[in-house]
């Protein structure tokens, strides 16, 4: 038996899975992805010095800095309602709230990103090409507010 297996035992591992977006209003429950990207957060260093104790210095974080998500999948039924969700982003830019959970094949989350005020800021499909076979891909750019659990958003239930 590997390490791997010891640690994890009979646990659910993020492998060869999909990814599901929920958001806080119903209409525009986006559905599922096969491809996330951008789940990414980093922190500007701040420097601190002292101004008479010679040359000691002091790094910590800063201010987050989250980047942004893309989505990714076969366009399909549910491309619709992420064509809604454009049209009325465009005229009533209301910000949402909600989550991004990588989820087993039978539908059950692993992991779950709750999403602060996300707004849609880029929309793509690739290009038509009967003859090839492949399925047109679709792709949304989200930007968004965070998804720490830090003093912008309420701790999670346990």
């Amino acid at each position: 038996m590997s390490l791997m297996s010891a640690l994890l035992g009979n646990l659910p591992v993020g492998m060869g899975h999909h990814f599901s977006v929920v958001v806080d209003n119903p209409a525009f429950d986006l559905g599922t992805w096969s491809k996330v990207s951008g789940l990414q957060v980093s922190w500007n260093p701040c420097e601190y010095r002292v101004g008479d104790q010679g040359n000691q210095f002091w790094v910590i974080p800063g201010t987050t800095k989250y980047s942004h998500i893309k989505l990714s999948r076969a366009a399909c039924l549910e491309s619709n309602i992420v064509q809604l969700w454009l049209s009325q982003t465009s005229t009533d830019p209301t910000p949402l709230t909600g989550a991004i959970s990588l989820v087993t094949a039978m539908g059950i989350p692993i992991v779950v990103w709750q999403l602060n005020d996300f707004f849609p800021i880029g929309w793509s499909i690739t290009d038509f090409e009967a003859a090839q076979g492949h399925p047109a891909i679709e792709t949304l750019e989200l930007v968004h507010g965070g998804f720490l659990f830090d003093e912008s958003l309420p701790l999670p239930p346990l």
